[in-house]
Order: C-alpha cells, then structure tokens, then sequence
C-alpha cells in the first residue's frame, strides 16, 4: 500500500528505531510512547485490522504477539507485565489502517485506559 505509514516504514522510506526484523515482521519503538516501554510488532503483509484479517493470517498474527512477549522480556518487563494492545476501526481508536501491535510496560498501568 503506497500510502500506508507502516508499508512505508517497512519500505525504508520512513526512518524508525528498529528492535527486530524478518522476513515477515518489524518491531519498533513508539513515536510519541505512552510509557517507558512502548513499541509495536506489525507484520510486513498489509492486513488492514482484525476485523478484516484472513483464515491465513492467523498463525501470522499468533507470531507477532509471541515477538511482542519476547521483545517485552528484553526490555525487562518480565516480571510486572505490561499491556498488550490491538486497536481495530474507528470505534477502537486505530489510527494507522496497518494491523499492529502495541506493548505498553514500565509503569502500572489503570484500568479502564483513559
């Protein structure tokens, strides 16, 4: 998708601060975090949100939150947890139409999030 912020960040087109990569996913830290730690893992095939994702796209999706626990354990947030957090539409607060997962740690975290 040419106008998709996160194909283009995948692309190499906009710069992020990588902390994995393969052939099927990014993870990278946040622009404007909401906590110490706070990255995202998307995967490198345009899936739009979880309400539009494929049969096929399962196992992929189950891949990137096992990164997102691994990447989360080397940031220290074994211990006291974090959140892990998928927006989807308008009515979940997604901003970028780029499946992605984000994982929030460092801090407690209230509950409902404001």
């Amino acid at each position: 998708m040419s106008d998709c912020l996160f194909c283009k960040i995948i692309a190499g087109v906009i710069p992020s601060k990588k902390l994995f990569e393969d052939e099927e996913m990014l993870a990278f830290w946040d622009i404007n975090p909401a906590a110490p730690v706070h990255f995202l893992v998307i995967p490198k095939k345009h899936i739009r949100n979880l309400m539009e994702m494929d049969s096929c796209d399962v196992a992929l999706v189950g891949r990137l939150f096992h990164k997102a626990q691994e990447i989360a354990k080397e940031q220290g947030c074994e211990q006291k947890g974090g959140r892990f957090v998928v927006n989807a539409k308008i009515d979940g607060g997604q901003t970028v139409d780029h499946l992605h997962v984000h994982f929030l740690g460092g801090r407690s975290l209230g509950w409902p999030p404001g």
